[in-house]
């Protein structure tokens, strides 16, 4: 027998629930399993093209592992070490950074060495609070993966997990596919084929220009010559991926620092603004246009909401699901509206059509 609608609803209610059950008590085990399979989704696109040249899937598996650990030991050996060592330095500095900005502004505006000015005091609190937010905020940082469980373990189980997935991809979905309820089967995948999309179009596309944009600003502002140039460009590039921040908190951190060490040198200031509004304009107008695109349905204050829910109730385990769930809740939002304004709950009791109620 045919389940009604509301018993269709409830179970799939249950499933949602029983979801976010899980994420809540199994975050930190279920940790390496996610980004294993964050790792297999964002590369069969690779696995795929490779099989189209000729390759059996065990071989394009095999060629993307090898190159996956080349890339993986390279970072590990060159990179990594200098952006955690830029990033301790940046922080230890800020004090002093607030001290040289305390002085100049003490040189132009003398009413401020009364103690008991409002800007006298919020000054020195913002730069004891960045000496004490900003260590553990790097320590957040360093740590934060690797905290919730063992290294070692997340080392060797993320790359094994990514591996197995990434071999298996298609008959996983095969046998997914199979399950499917009959009734149903064709639109759910649809949905399936829309969320697929949004994803495809936001995080691979988005990942993609988060380390193009990344590598340029960070090569760019150490050949500007600016101090913390790197680990300000590999921030800059990482909070691309949400929306107007990477350019705001990049942009600002590096004039900032750009002001202190090129004071007096205005053409080395005009140089920094300059290398992050190329960034901007080739991001706005080359980048996400064609590698995210304009139709992946995910509004920047809808992924923000998702970003700071997930990440409050799930810690980074939230962050990691915030994005497929908040594109699948956008794809079954506007499924559910176009079912309701084909609905007779929309059109009345009386037989319209979709153009008769606006006149």
């Amino acid at each position: 027998m045919r389940l009604t609608e509301f018993n269709q609803a409830k179970w799939w209610g249950v499933a949602a629930f029983l979801f976010l059950i899980t994420l809540w008590f199994l975050g930190d085990v279920i940790l390496p399993f996610l980004v294993g399979g964050a790792v297999a989704y964002f590369l069969d696109p690779v696995a795929d093209r490779l099989e189209r040249l000729g390759l059996n899937r065990a071989a394009a598996t095999a060629i993307i592992a090898i190159l996956g650990v080349v890339i993986v030991v390279l970072l590990v050996l060159a990179v990594i070490p200098t952006l955690i060592s830029q990033l301790t330095q940046l922080i230890n500095v800020a004090p002093d950074i607030f001290r040289q900005l305390q002085t100049f502004l003490l040189e132009r505006f003398p009413q401020l060495n009364d103690e008991t000015s409002t800007i006298r005091q919020t000054l020195d609190s913002l730069g004891q609070t960045i000496q004490q937010r900003g260590g553990q905020m790097a320590n957040t940082l360093i740590t934060s993966v690797f905290g919730v469980i063992n290294a070692v373990v997340f080392i060797i189980v993320v790359p094994v997990v990514a591996f197995y997935m990434l071999l298996d991809w298609d008959k996983m979905v095969a046998r997914i596919d199979a399950l499917l309820p009959l009734d149903h089967a064709p639109t759910i995948r649809e949905l399936a084929k829309e969320i697929d999309r949004a994803l495809a179009g936001f995080v691979r596309g988005q990942t993609t220009v988060c380390l193009v944009l990344g590598i340029y600003y960070a090569v760019a502002l150490m050949a500007a010559g600016l101090n913390f140039g790197a680990i300000v460009g590999a921030i800059a590039g990482f909070l691309t991926f949400i929306p107007y921040v990477g350019a705001l908190v990049g942009g600002g951190l590096a004039i900032g620092l750009a002001l202190f060490q090129f004071w007096g040198e205005w053409w080395q200031i005009i140089l920094v603004w300059a290398i992050f509004q190329s960034g901007q304009f080739v991001e706005g107008n080359i980048l996400t246009p064609r590698l995210v695109g304009h139709s992946v349905g995910l509004h920047p204050v809808w992924l923000l909401f998702a970003l700071s829910a997930f990440g409050a109730m799930f810690g980074f385990v939230g962050l990691l699901v915030a994005v497929p769930v908040a594109a699948a809740i956008g794809v079954l939002a506007r499924f559910g509206l176009s079912q309701y304004r084909a609905s007779r709950l929309y059109h009345g009791v009386e037989d319209r059509s979709p153009g008769e109620d606006q006149g």
